[in-house]
Formats: structure tokens, sequence, C-alpha cells
């Protein structure tokens, strides 16, 4: 069995494409410090969403609906995912009191590291679904204890400053609490220190580590397709930065959104487990998928508006 219906081109413009993609958002969306508006986060993330989009209609046209679907699914999925991981990053940039204007610096290479940890995983995750096909059920447990832990644990907080990372950052080049600018390295007193920008950096790259472990094995309870699960993947990643900036000042409004993710994690781990004995559509768990999406977002602007309201 290929691991991709994608020929070896397709896999080197792509990426080729989306380097191009991350100089451009640099360019463009990257220069000066300043704090980003919202509306030119706005025009960011839509610009992010019509490419996926546009990309995912070629590849369909080309390859079949069905991978279309798949892709399409699984480009939701790791989008979906992917705002929960703002609420992580929002509490980062609040430990460290990183000032608006240099956040989009560090969510940049954020984002730049996260690309390349899902590739290293994505591929590796195939490899091993090729060869070991049981693995699909350690994947589908995963998934579904993870969904269990969303319901109980709740909106937990965080002590970003006690992270693993940092601990070990900490044992290999001298920190300092001091921030010059949008600068990662400072010198003081002629020793060269890290600045909380980058260890917020580190922080951020460490907690992808974490999401990954959920996001990943999603991804290949919607295809197997190798290509399909990066290119999903890594385009919903691309678009990280702008929702950040989009959502940051409502998330907390968001309420429903762990009960929704939770709910999309028992489902795709529950197909994963079941897969040798039924067959879900990918139509189908499109629709599973939006409508849950749908629900915990009009669940919580509903709610949002009523207490706002005094209703």
């Amino acid at each position: 069995m290929e691991l991709t219906v994608a020929p070896t081109w397709l896999w080197i413009a792509f990426t080729i494409g989306i380097v191009v993609l991350l100089a451009v958002d640099l360019s463009l969306f990257g220069r000066g410090h300043h704090k980003v508006s919202r509306k030119a986060a706005l025009l960011e993330s839509g610009l992010w969403i019509t490419i996926a989009l546009i990309f995912n209609a070629w590849f369909a046209h080309q390859y079949g609906t069905e991978l279309g679907l798949e892709f399409l699914t699984g480009y939701l999925v790791e989008k979906s995912l992917s705002v929960d991981n703002l609420f992580v990053i929002l509490l980062i940039f609040g430990s460290f009191r990183v000032p608006g204007e240099y956040q989009h610096r560090i969510l940049f290479y954020g984002v730049l590291g996260a690309i390349v940890l899902r590739a290293i995983f994505i591929i590796a995750g195939a490899q091993l679904l090729h060869h070991f096909h049981w693995i699909l059920y350690i994947f589908g447990a995963i998934l579904v204890i993870t969904a269990i832990k969303f319901l109980r644990d709740g909106d937990e907080k965080i002590d970003a400053k006690e992270n693993w990372s940092l601990r070990l950052l900490r044992k290999i080049v001298p920190t300092t609490e001091k921030t010059e600018g949008a600068h990662f390295f400072v010198k003081d007193n002629g020793i060269l220190k890290v600045t909380p920008l980058f260890m917020a950096l580190v922080v951020i790259e460490a907690t992808d580590l974490v999401f990954a472990v959920d996001s990943i094995p999603a991804v290949f309870a919607v295809t197997q397709d190798s290509f399909v699960a990066f290119a999903s993947n890594i385009l919903a990643i691309l678009g990280l930065r702008a929702l950040y900036f989009v959502l940051a000042d409502g998330l907390n409004e968001l309420r429903y959104l762990k009960p929704g993710l939770a709910a999309i994690l028992a489902f795709i781990g529950t197909k994963m487990l079941i897969v040798d004995f039924v067959k879900i559509p990918s139509w189908v768990s499109l629709l599973v998928i939006f409508a849950i999406l749908a629900t915990a977002g009009l669940g919580s602007w509903y709610v949002s508006r009523t207490d706002k309201n005094g209703i």
C-alpha cells in the first residue's frame, strides 16, 4: 500500500510554496514592532483560509472527491484544536509579560517551529501506520482519553515559568527577566543571556509538542494518506498567528470550546477504534465535526451575548 497518492513533485512544490508564503507573511505582516490590529489580523487570517480552501479544491479536482473531503476534515480538526492552543499561548504571554508589539515576532517563529515538528511527526506516524496497522487502536485510545481529560480538567491554569523546557533551558544558558526591545538575547555585564521573549518562545514550542500528541492521531483518524495529513495540518497551522490576534480579546468567551473539542476527539477516536468493523464515510465525519464546531461556536456566542445583556 502506498503512503500517499501525491507524487514527489507535489511534495517539493508544496514545501517550496510554504517557504515562500512564510517569507511573504514575514515581509507583509511582520514589519516593524507594533501591536497587530484586529483588522490586519482578520485580513491575514482570511487570506490563509482562502489559500487553504483553494488548494483543497485543486487537490480534490486532481486526486478525487474522497481525498478532498479528507483534506477538508483534517484542516477543520487541526484548526479547531489550534484554537485551544491559543488559550495556552495567551497564558504564556501573560506569564512573561510580553508586550503586544513583540507578540507577532514570537508567534512567527513559534509557527515555524510547529511546522517542522508536525512534518517530522506526521511522516513518522505515516510510516508506523504503514507497517503496523494496530497503531490505529493506540491513536484512537489516546484521543478518547484526551477527550475525557478535556471534560474533567476544564480551563486549567498553567504556570508557564515552571515549564520543564524552561528548567532545562536555565541549566544550559543564563536567563534574564529584562526585556530589551524585540531581542531574544542580550548582553548583561558581558554575559549573553536569553530574554523573556525567547523563554516564551521555548515554552510555546514545548507545549506544541504536547498538542501534537492530540492532533497527529486526530488527522490520521481522518486520513491515512501522508500528504493529506501533512498538507492539511500545515495549512491550518500557518494561520495560527493571525488567528491569535483575531481571537485574543475574546478567547475567554469561547466557553463551549473545550466540550466541543472533547466531542470531536471522542468521535474520531471511536472512529479509529471501530475502523476494522464499521467504515464511517468521509462526508459523514465532515458533517459531524462541522456540526459540533457550529454548535459550540453558536452556543458560546449566545451565552456570551445574554450575559452582556443581563438576560
